[in-house]
């Protein structure tokens, strides 16, 4: 059985780096108890490299997240740092294209005692989880577009190929969510299948996957009613699955329910490569203060502690993922040791060292 194992480490713009360094104390904690060894290679990248460099993404760098066997990537970006063309600096969506990484997973939970602004009626609970497709949709055409005096084009692009595998990937994700009892088993296709002939596509390959999993229900619905439905009805999801741009909105409004983006973590995974990042930017306007939210960036490092455990087949880990997510969710719901984004007054620091107490005392 695996145990070392090679994480390519970005540490980001703004407020990434402060809160990558606490997540990677923590991990190697955990690793010291675990009985597994990780190795984290420093990579540099994104905006402000960009600015001083000239590279966004420089060929070792990504040499070296191609050869990790995971890759954990803090907030990336500048609004000040732009290409020529006035788009930001976005090394992660590089990356996911680079590598395929078609399924963007965000999972959305509210636990017991968590703030949120729903209004939660009494007996429910939150626990579903949104796959965006990452790398075509309406983001296919990024930094390529077709721009005239007069009118601009981009062009929204689903493949059979990658439509394929993100439905296999959702129902995979179901059927092990139904397994583990935490979730009845149903996937939902989020479109706009009424108007868009691309959709309508979509949908079809979607129906052919679902045919083979009668043991899981599946459904559909349009984005827009999805939307509503967040904020009316959140609980009645399990797994839903949808284009990139789709998934991009929806995957900031699940964070909003969750009580803001310092708490939303993330996944891109393809069949060879996984990037785990949180959803929030890097916030340049508190960078270098040491308040920063640093509980996405745990729990997101906890999703590939889970996403490693599973592919290697190493108990120790999907423990520790298990592990960290809970004492992460813990203090978060507690409200006590958290930072001002949350309504609390702990540093980055301090937030992150909750955490680390939860898992000594758990």
């Amino acid at each position: 059985m695996k145990d070392t194992f090679d994480i390519a480490v970005f540490r980001g713009d703004g407020i990434g780096p402060e809160i990558m360094q606490p997540t990677v104390d923590i991990l190697n904690m955990l690793a010291d108890r675990g009985g597994y060894a990780l190795m984290f290679s420093d990579c540099p990248a994104g905006a402000a490299h960009y600015a001083q460099t000239g590279e966004a993404l420089p060929t070792a760098s990504m040499q070296a997240a191609r050869e990790a066997d995971a890759i954990l990537l803090s907030a990336m970006g500048l609004p000040s740092v732009r290409y020529p063309d006035g788009t930001e600096i976005s090394p992660q969506i590089d990356l996911r294209k680079a590598f395929e990484l078609f399924a963007g997973v965000r999972p959305v939970r509210i636990c017991a005692g968590q703030r949120t602004p729903l209004n939660m009626p009494a007996g429910k609970s939150v626990d579903f989880v949104l796959i965006r497709e990452s790398t075509e949709g309406l983001f296919h055409t990024q930094g390529c577009g077709e721009v005239t005096e007069d009118e601009a084009r981009e062009t929204l692009l689903i493949t059979r190929r990658t439509s394929e595998l993100l439905f296999q990937f959702a129902f995979r994700l179901a059927g092990e969510r139904k397994s583990s009892g935490r979730s009845p088993g149903r996937v939902t296709c989020v479109d706009k299948a009424n108007v868009f002939r691309a959709f309508a596509f979509f949908r079809q390959i979607f129906d052919t996957e679902a045919a083979r999993h009668p043991e899981l229900a599946s459904d559909h619905a349009y984005v827009d009613a999805t939307a509503l439905w967040f904020v009316q009805k959140p609980w009645e999801f399990d797994v839903l699955v949808t284009e990139n741009m789709f998934g991009d909105i929806l995957s900031d409004l699940g964070a909003g329910l969750m009580g803001g983006l310092g708490v939303a973590p993330s996944a891109d995974i393809g069949v060879n490569h996984a990037v785990f990042q949180p959803c929030h930017g890097s916030a340049p306007d508190i960078a270098g203060q040491g308040i920063a939210n640093p509980f996405a960036m745990i729990l997101s490092a906890a999703m590939m502690l889970e996403w490693l455990g599973t592919r290697h087949q190493n108990a120790a880990l999907l423990a520790d993922g298990a592990r960290l997510r809970g004492a992460t969710e813990s203090v978060i719901a507690e409200g006590i040791t958290v930072t001002g984004d949350l309504g609390g007054k702990a540093s980055t620091k301090e937030a992150a060292g909750a955490v680390g107490a939860a898992l000594a005392a758990a």
